[in-house]
């Protein structure tokens, strides 16, 4: 999700001194998170918990998207910024990894996570802590009201009936763009992609830097833009009707499954890390049902722990795609800065 670069200590309520332990010693534990994890709320009482449980003070600290996080951590591998980092997804998976940016751990609680997650990392490089899947949103009010069928998959989205009404996002800037590249590579190969990119293009698809303008400024379904088809999350609907000014019981957004990409997000230990035994503490509570609980309506993700259980919104409202694209995290890294140069080339250029 695009976002502002920021370097702040968050959460005030976790830097009280407990009492005792390895907190008082050393100083606070520092999380290093990407900008939609929320500075206050659920998962900060959940963090609270854990300090007050071990005595070991947390404190975040913010490094922008998804993608400037990383870069960030690739830059500073060694010698880093903090002692964990949460929200490593699948797409910089490899990347990481490669540049020995963390150290392994294996965390406890992982057997309530599923295998094909675990298989991500079978050397327990990172832990996976959630997942969700980027995917087409359609507002669902614009179409009806329109008397346009909606699309139904990605063949659908170059049809001169959908001109016009596409935005994406950037895929150099955006790790939601990324993410939906991958789809379009997953789905239609490796040789004919750039193609149905570049009849998209002739099809009018709108490209934006990152999420929040396509969501909020430029998406009909969620502000006066006149853009009613979105690359957004799945997870959206759902989070459509918890912000819902006016209660609602329904979302009145769809999703797309068959332009569906899944995504998994990691949290580890990161190498130079002066409180390893602290660092793998934190590791081992993102993963307990605890803080898992919170995910859903905190990050509107799914729960890596399958012992945890959804809230009624989700389960009402969320789309999971029968069969998401995937694509594995070393060919992503083998093919990343080419895909997004073709990109360019084919969509901006």
């Amino acid at each position: 999700m695009s976002g502002r670069i920021v370097a702040a200590t968050l959460c005030a309520g976790l830097l009280l001194v407990a009492c005792g332990g390895d907190g008082d010693e050393s100083g606070p534990l520092t999380m290093v998170v990407y900008d939609s994890f929320t500075d206050e709320g659920p998962l900060n009482d959940a963090l609270a918990e854990f300090t007050a449980e071990t005595g070991i003070d947390v404190r975040l600290v913010v490094a922008g998207d998804t993608g400037t996080m990383v870069s960030k951590a690739v830059l500073t591998a060694g010698n880093p910024e903090g002692d964990v980092m949460f929200g490593v997804d699948s797409t910089f998976l490899s990347r990481v990894v490669d540049e020995d940016v963390f150290v392994a751990y294996a965390a406890d609680g992982l057997d309530a996570v599923p295998a094909w997650m675990r298989r991500l990392v079978p050397d327990h490089e990172l832990t996976p802590v959630d997942f969700g899947d980027v995917c087409v949103n359609v507002d669902s009010a614009w179409f009806a009201a329109n008397g346009v069928e909606p699309p139904t998959g990605l063949a659908d989205l170059t049809d001169e009936r959908y001109r016009d009404l596409l935005v994406v996002q950037n895929p150099a800037t955006s790790s939601v763009g990324l993410a939906f590249l991958l789809a379009t590579v997953a789905a239609i190969g490796d040789d004919e992609w750039p193609a149905y990119w570049a009849d998209l293009r002739a099809n009018g698809v709108e490209v934006v830097d990152g999420w929040t303008e396509s969501y909020y400024e430029r998406f009909s379904g969620a502000s006066d833009g006149d853009r009613p088809l979105v690359v957004s999350y799945g997870t959206s609907p759902p989070a459509e009707v918890v912000f819902a000014e006016t209660p609602i019981e329904r979302a009145t957004t769809t999703v797309l499954p068959d332009t569906c990409f899944r995504q998994v997000e990691f949290a580890g230990v990161l190498r130079g890390t002066q409180r390893p035994d602290a660092a793998g503490r934190l590791v081992d509570f993102l993963v307990s049902a605890r803080f898992q609980q919170e995910l859903p309506l905190s990050l509107f993700v799914y729960p890596a722990n399958e012992d945890v259980g959804l809230p009624a919104v989700f389960t009402e409202n969320a789309i999971v795609p029968a069969d998401p694209a995937t694509v594995d995290p070393a060919t992503i890294a083998a093919n990343r800065e080419a895909w997004i140069d073709e990109w360019t080339d084919v969509v901006v250029s």
